[in-house]
């Protein structure tokens, strides 16, 4: 049985790896459904961005990472968990960016 993100037991009141496991496997497919949404942006990005050039943006990744830091802050998640996930999510959102642009172009 799969529960929704809103049906899994709190942290707190786990009492066994299976409560555990439950919770987090219902937390993934949540953030599966999150991720393919921000994919879809950078499907928009790409559409929109008319110089391949602008995919990468050093300034936009900085901003973006120090806006996640501070909602990690802010919502108890370790800036040493969030950080480096981002940067690794933000990247391979550039690469799809870039080839979503390619493949856009090419016709």
């Amino acid at each position: 049985m799969q529960l929704t993100v809103d049906e899994r037991p709190a942290p707190a009141d786990c009492i066994t790896m299976t409560d555990v496991r439950v919770g987090v496997d219902a937390l993934d497919r949540a953030l599966v459904t999150l991720l393919a949404e921000r994919q879809r942006y950078m499907d928009a990005a790409a559409r929109i961005k008319g110089d391949r050039a602008a995919v990468h943006d050093p300034a936009r990744i900085e901003d973006v990472v120090a806006k996640v830091k501070a909602s990690a802050r802010a919502a108890g998640l370790s800036e040493s968990i969030a950080e480096p996930v981002w940067r690794l999510l933000i990247d391979r959102c550039i690469a799809h960016e870039f080839e979503v642009w390619d493949d856009l172009r090419k016709a």
